[in-house]
């Protein structure tokens, strides 16, 4: 059951902050509960705003719950001009890259309880998947209004904090992947002999296709599909020799995988 905050802040509406905006209003939230503050919206967030009857200036009194969806380093520039926007009762839901329970709490010493997201790409067209995790007081209500306010754009899982630069480093960063996977597999076409727009539609349909496949099939495992299109001997099976070679796609990715959660430590400090 959806459990919705009294009132709400949303701080930066971007493409992350709008698509979450987009998709509490689609779920039911009151437009009535919600103030949006950002100096810069574009044309199509400021329209929702207008045509829902948004506030988008700050209340006068700290809200029930506080999403900072601004740049990263426009927090950690100036933590302190947030703290109008916190009380003892405000719950804090962080969306900020790199930004650690601890670097929120001290520069939300009034905050109420604070809890850090990880939402990836897909979540502006509400396919994305979140891992939260919260501080250790955090109430069994604040973590249902953070989880209500987050599957708003897709599906959520709850984690422990020293997870979060793993999950950046698989979920948050791999839709990029998977656009490369695309990528490549159009230039490999067009190399084999394809019109180079024919090799695009073919790749890029492809990996949409094996998606929603997967999608609906949420008790095959993507191994389990992998072997249902492959006969022994054939086409595929000859191009997954390639792939699944020891220095192949396996351990590039282990080392990709590596290298993001590598550099998302270093960003967190």
């Amino acid at each position: 059951m959806s459990q919705w905050p009294r009132s709400l802040v949303l701080m930066g509406a971007g493409k992350m902050g709008g698509a979450l905006l987009r998709g509490w209003l689609d779920r039911g939230f009151a437009p009535s509960r919600v103030h949006v503050v950002d100096p810069h919206l574009d044309e199509a967030t400021a329209a929702l705003c207008d045509a829902n009857g948004i506030s988008r200036a700050p209340p006068e009194t700290p809200p029930a719950v506080l999403v900072l969806a601004v740049k990263p380093q426009t927090f950690s520039s100036d933590p302190g001009a947030f703290s109008a926007l916190v009380g003892p009762d405000t719950l804090v839901v962080s969306i900020l890259a790199g930004q650690t329970l601890a670097n929120l709490r001290a520069g939300l010493t009034a905050a109420g309880a604070i809890v850090r997201a990880m939402p990836n790409l897909p979540a502006s067209v509400g396919q994305g998947i979140t891992a939260l995790a919260g501080e250790g007081t955090l109430s069994d209500a604040d973590r249902a209004i953070a989880g209500t306010l987050l599957s708003a754009v897709g599906q959520i899982e709850w984690l422990e904090e020293s997870l979060i630069d793993a999950v950046t480093a698989v979920s948050g960063s791999g839709p990029a992947y998977v656009f490369l996977l695309a990528e490549y597999l159009a230039e490999a076409g067009t190399a084999a002999g394809l019109p180079p727009d024919v090799a695009a539609r073919l790749a890029r349909v492809t990996v949409e296709g094996s998606g929603a496949l997967m999608a609906s099939q949420p008790d095959r495992s993507p191994a389990a599909l992998r072997e249902a299109v492959t006969s022994p001997g054939g086409t595929t099976a000859a191009a997954l020799d390639v792939l699944r070679a020891p220095d192949g796609l396996k351990a590039l990715m282990a080392k990709a995988i590596a290298a993001a959660k590598r550099r998302a430590a270093e960003l967190a400090g």
